[in-house]
């Protein structure tokens, strides 16, 4: 039983303690977050965007980018700015078009990609977006470093102080990029509260350990950068990963970009409520993860990158896969003491008694348990917009929750193996229908 035993202590003593200090950051920031507020509200000196873009991609989002652009039409920056919004219609072949047709307001833009160009993954349709950016910035004479562009997906909601919490953040001209907290609106069912804890509060206090650090990471929702910055990396920022938001930090990273984050704005997006939908999102997301592995050597070679930020970058993206196989023998080592354990296999192994292996799993459990009921607790003191009954459902499946990621790992793994790189988009969920 020992080597059993100093695992799950390992696990039991290193994960928790992670967590802990992922919390003292995340009470840290709620603490100081009205300090903050004071000391940054400095007036506007030059640094800061005058034009916000927000881009959405669009492919058959009938049931959501009505609310999606009538929300984004709505976000007001600091005074004296101006917010624009470009719907990258990428071939939908649904009533998408009909329904940004039906939207009248002068910052709407609509750019219709058809076939042959259409379809070709996330990135190229921003990277579309992009250009026609750029080119309507140049074309009119714009400060392309006061131009910031950020992308918002189709079921997203920006908070009503999105694009003042980014500009407060562009005022220091070293910034290149800005991440803001991610909320999930449809956490009526578990699934959706598990991922709403998972957003807004564990990989809140993630990014918030990143920013101290220097390491940030760029999301699929809420992520705004200036123009300039995007310039810098050539007519197509976006790449053919499947986690293209996760590639272009890391591109900014190394380019000597840096990139902040905010717990004060956010932006809202369904969650997935169907299992078998969760786990094909996380498949692609470990997925894309396992490619941008590839980054390493980069990262490690680069002089730009200091060095305890490449230990955090490092851990970012090889953690997932040491836990992946960490896990798998663990697991297959239960299994065998569990099978030595019934009569006839031969003698014991580690484990030499039923008892001892109730035991043993009843301390596992509570060491798996105790972390989510952690940060259901400060969802609920940082957020206060949820019941704490649904909170408490919501921390009792987290621990499931996580090996559906164990899951998605393994899948993301042999769909890399076989070289398999072609997904289907998710479909969303149906809302009430609004125009701007």
């Amino acid at each position: 039983m020992t080597a059993i035993l100093l695992v799950g202590f390992a696990l039991l003593t290193l994960w928790p303690a992670y967590n802990l200090a992922l919390v003292a950051f995340s009470a840290g920031d709620a603490a100081t977050a009205g300090r903050r507020r004071r000391r940054d509200a400095i007036a506007p000196n030059g640094n800061e965007p005058l034009t916000f873009w927000i881009v959405v991609p669009a492919l058959n989002e009938e049931r959501v980018v009505g609310r999606t652009v009538a929300a984004a039409l709505a976000l007001a920056g600091p005074v004296g700015t101006r917010t624009r919004v470009l719907v990258v219609d990428d071939g939908s072949d649904d009533r998408t078009p009909d329904v940004l047709a039906a939207i009248d307001h002068p910052g709407l833009t609509v750019l219709r990609r058809e076939f042959p160009n259409a379809r070709k993954g996330k990135g190229e349709a921003l990277n579309a977006a992009f250009r026609a950016i750029r080119d309507l910035s140049l074309a009119a004479g714009e400060d392309p470093r006061r131009v910031a562009v950020g992308v918002i997906d189709g079921d997203g909601r920006g908070s009503t102080n999105l694009l003042s919490e980014v500009s407060r953040l562009m005022r220091d001209r070293g910034v290149g990029a800005v991440q803001v907290r991610v909320r999930i609106h449809n956490r009526d069912r578990v699934l959706g509260a598990v991922q709403d804890l998972e957003f807004a509060a564990v990989a809140n206090a993630g990014q918030l350990l990143r920013d101290a650090a220097g390491t940030v990471g760029l999301g699929g929702n809420g992520q705004f950068a200036r123009l300039s910055s995007l310039m810098r990396l050539g007519a197509a920022p976006w790449s053919h990963c499947l986690v293209e938001d996760l590639e272009l930090g890391l591109r900014m990273h190394l380019g000597g970009e840096r990139i902040r984050y905010t717990s004060l704005a956010y932006v809202k997006q369904q969650g997935l409520v169907d299992v078998k939908r969760l786990v094909r999102q996380r498949t692609r997301w470990a997925q894309g993860n396992l490619q941008c592995v590839s980054y390493v050597p980069r990262l490690i070679a680069s002089r730009r990158i200091r060095n305890h930020a490449l230990l955090e970058m490092l851990y970012y993206l090889l953690a997932p896969w040491m836990n992946a196989f960490g896990t798998a023998a663990v697991f297959g080592l239960w299994g065998y003491a569990m099978w030595r354990l019934v009569p006839g296999h031969g003698d014991t192994f580690l484990i030499h008694s039923w008892g001892q292996l109730f035991e043993v799993a009843v301390v596992w459990a509570a060491g798996m348990t105790a972390p989510g009921v952690v940060w259901a607790a400060v969802h609920r003191v940082q957020l206060r917009d949820e019941k704490l009954p649904t909170l408490l459902k919501a921390a009792l499946a987290y621990p499931f929750f996580l090996m559906l990621g164990l899951v998605a790992t393994w899948r993301a793994i042999g769909r890399q193996i076989s070289r398999r790189q072609a997904w289907a988009k998710t479909e969303r969920l149906a809302e009430e229908p609004a125009t701007a």
